[in-house]
């Protein structure tokens, strides 16, 4: 009788009902207790007490008892707690081998799916997506939505349709493109049928041995999943080829047709939905789409951060804090304006070298990229080399420094630390670091220098800058006279540009690494993302002033006025063949920010001696590479003259991190020690490091 009761009860669509109003959380089938059965006793409680715990999960979890009451062969059926994702001679095959094993194919032990699990699941599932379509259509109804569609989709739209017309007007290359793609997809079609018929078939295209997407072995030994990966993987290149080889189309456009086409197939990747996806699908059976549920609450989570915007979920969050484990290294704020804090770090050693060291950061991002954990930070590991170590931390602007320019931030800003500087230790002479825009500001800045005749700065190194944009790489895609005037309409309203709008483009440059991955893991998958110290402080982003940002955008980017003598500054004309001080160069050979390419030509600019150094990985790793754990080589060689190919050709490789070179490069421009100087002298210091600024959300 008790059983009986409770099958009913799972079949009222009153109790049916209840579980709605429950916290949302996905149910995965109970699985009975692998024991054997009593024997029947309806009263006993030996026989009822594996249903009581059961029945108590259920009310928790707003699941219908009707699981628990699976019979024991059905038990058999449901998925394992690690799901079987074995492939090809891994998995254990069927007794009567059939043609899809001999074809190669992969036989998973698919379980059927608890449909009752299924339903409830499907039901959180859709109460979910409703929380996120009201949170992306909140900005709508608070007025705050634009009137028109993006200006990258306009775009983008309007450089394919140039691409289009200009193939339209070649019959010959259309025609030649057409028969292309047609060949191939005949031979896909072809290979595909030889391996359901059981026979073997080389595969028409194949990954690039980099492209991650689709290691999952099914996608090479089930034919479907194959014939769609290849599928996918013909209709992008043959696009990309029609792209680069349109003819009368000017280079810009192509680049951004290139890069435009980039976003569009990495977004149409079969491995970015769940029913084209062998690992998801898998996935959303054996769990009964509980992964969905988990992935749409985290979308709707992350929605409602970016406050109707998806703000991209790349670490987890609540295991980092800025001053509790991540900018740690010990020091004083000891001067603030309305544009930047100047922190001093307390000394490690007894001694330290006579010439400070300040470091300009990039004020697109925050400065503790240099201080991520002990570990990792290079500030730390700075100061226990002996240096007397600044750094400038930037504020993170908003309408108040809406008219703050390039010339403020030098001015107001590495002139003025120069002056604090000086003030605090008695010394006239410092070595500077710029890091990406950063170091565009100082090159700018040490240029203005040579010109009035300020000797402050003793030499400079430069991490990952350009101060010539020619080779500027895919941002230049951003940066041409429509959208930039479209970039200054949207500041005007606000006297500012979203720290996201910056975050979002930089991804755009990887989508395959820093966009989609992400999607598909958390947000079909429904797993957290592992706690990643880099992309935490990449989400930490900061907005940019409307009159700097415009004035870096069409002064570098647009007409690359700094390298060609023509930028003005304060009423300086620039020139940087008078910089004649030392110059470290540091490249990244895999950035895609500043190019090792771009950075290499403008090298040449400077007057004085340069020392280049390419570092390996990318814009990020390669300058943050802990000498405690070193992940990349770097190369060193002669002047930076020539091509950038051959200059690596006959460069010498080193194993582990530059940052011990670099030190040694240091001592020999100022080998003078002094006592070890306290944070900010005889001043009272403001705040302790990381200071305030660095706290400031976007």
């Amino acid at each position: 009788m008790a059983r009986t009761k409770t099958k009913k009860a799972a079949k009222s669509p009153k109790n049916a009902e209840k579980p709605a109003k429950q916290p949302v959380q996905p149910v995965v089938s109970v699985k009975k207790p692998a024991a054997k059965p009593a024997p029947e006793k309806p009263k006993s409680k030996a026989a009822q007490a594996p249903v009581a715990p059961v029945k108590a999960a259920a009310k928790r979890t707003a699941k219908p008892v009707m699981a628990t009451e699976s019979p024991a062969p059905k038990a058999k059926s449901k998925p394992k707690t690690k799901p079987d994702t074995r492939s090809g001679a891994q998995a254990e095959k069927p007794k009567a081998e059939n043609q899809q094993d001999k074809a190669g194919q992969a036989t998973h032990d698919h379980a059927m799916p608890d449909l009752e699990a299924l339903t409830t699941n499907t039901a959180m599932l859709m109460e979910e997506m409703g929380r996120a379509t009201a949170a992306s259509m909140k900005p709508i109804e608070e007025g705050r939505a634009p009137s028109q569609p993006p200006e990258e989709i306009s775009d983008m739209a309007k450089t394919f349709g140039l691409v289009v017309e200009q193939l339209v007007n070649d019959p010959q290359r259309l025609v030649l493109a057409q028969t292309s793609l047609t060949r191939d997809f005949m031979n896909l079609w072809a290979g595909t049928v030889k391996r359901m018929n059981g026979e073997d078939s080389a595969p028409s295209i194949i990954p690039d041995p980099t492209d991650r997407r689709f290691k999952d072995p099914e996608w090479s030994s089930n034919p479907v999943f194959d014939f769609i990966k290849q599928a996918y993987l013909i209709t992008t290149r043959w696009a990309e080829d029609v792209v680069a080889h349109t003819e009368g189309v000017d280079d810009h456009t192509r680049h951004k047709a290139e890069f435009y086409l980039r976003q569009v197939a990495s977004a149409l990747a079969p491995t970015n939905f769940v029913a084209t996806n062998p690992e998801l699908i898998r996935e959303t059976m054996n769990s009964n789409g509980e992964n969905l549920v988990r992935g749409m609450k985290m979308l709707a989570e992350d929605i409602e951060a970016g406050k109707g915007t998806l703000k991209l979920r790349q670490s987890d969050s609540s295991k980092f804090q800025v001053g509790v484990n991540l900018a740690t290294t010990p020091g004083k704020v000891v001067f603030r304006n309305d544009l930047f804090e100047l922190i001093q770090y307390t000394p490690t050693t007894e001694t330290v070298y006579k010439r400070p060291l300040l470091i300009v950061p990039p004020w697109i991002n925050k400065f503790y990229i240099l201080d991520l954990t002990p570990e990792k930070s290079f500030i730390s590991w700075a100061v226990s080399q002996g240096l007397t170590v600044f750094v400038i931390s930037w504020v993170n602007p908003d309408e108040r420094q809406a008219k703050k320019s390039f010339t403020d931030y030098m001015q107001e800003g590495v002139l003025t630390a120069l002056d604090q500087i000086e003030e605090i230790c008695g010394e006239k002479e410092v070595t500077a670091i710029g890091y990406c825009v950063g170091g565009t500001l100082l090159s700018v800045t040490l240029a203005y220098m040579a010109a009035v005749g300020d000797k402050r700065i003793a030499s400079a190194t430069l991490f990952t800058t350009q101060v010539d944009f020619t080779y500027a790489g895919d941002l230049k895609v951003f940066a041409d006279e429509e959208q930039i005037r479209s970039i200054e309409d949207k500041m005007v309203e606000r006297g500012y540009l979203e720290g996201s709008s910056m975050a979002s483009a930089f991804n755009m440059l990887r989508p395959n690494d820093l966009i989609w991955p992400y999607v598909v893991n958390v947000y079909l998958k429904g797993q957290n993302p592992f706690p990643f110290d880099l992309l935490f402080w990449n989400s930490d982003s900061t907005r940019m002033p409307a009159a700097n940002h415009s004035f870096y955008l069409r002064s570098c980017y647009l007409e690359n006025r700094l390298s060609k003598g023509e930028m003005v500054i304060a009423g300086e004309t620039l020139d940087l063949g008078k910089v004649k001080i030392p110059i470290f160069n540091l490249a990244a050979r895999e950035d895609h920010i500043a190019p090792a390419k771009s950075v290499f030509l403008g090298s040449r600019f400077f007057g004085g001696p340069v020392e280049y150094v390419l570092a390996g990985s990318g814009h990020i790793a390669g300058v943050v590479n802990p000498a405690s754990r070193p992940k990349y080589q770097y190369w060193t060689g002669g002047k930076p003259v020539g091509s950038l190919d051959k200059w690596i050709a006959e460069a010498k490789e080193h194993p582990g991190t530059w940052w011990p070179y670099w030190m040694q490069w240091i001592v020999k421009q100022a080998p003078a020690k002094v006592k070890a100087r306290k944070p900010g002298g005889r001043r009272k210091s403001l705040a302790d490091a990381p200071g305030t600024y660095v706290m400031m959300k976007s």
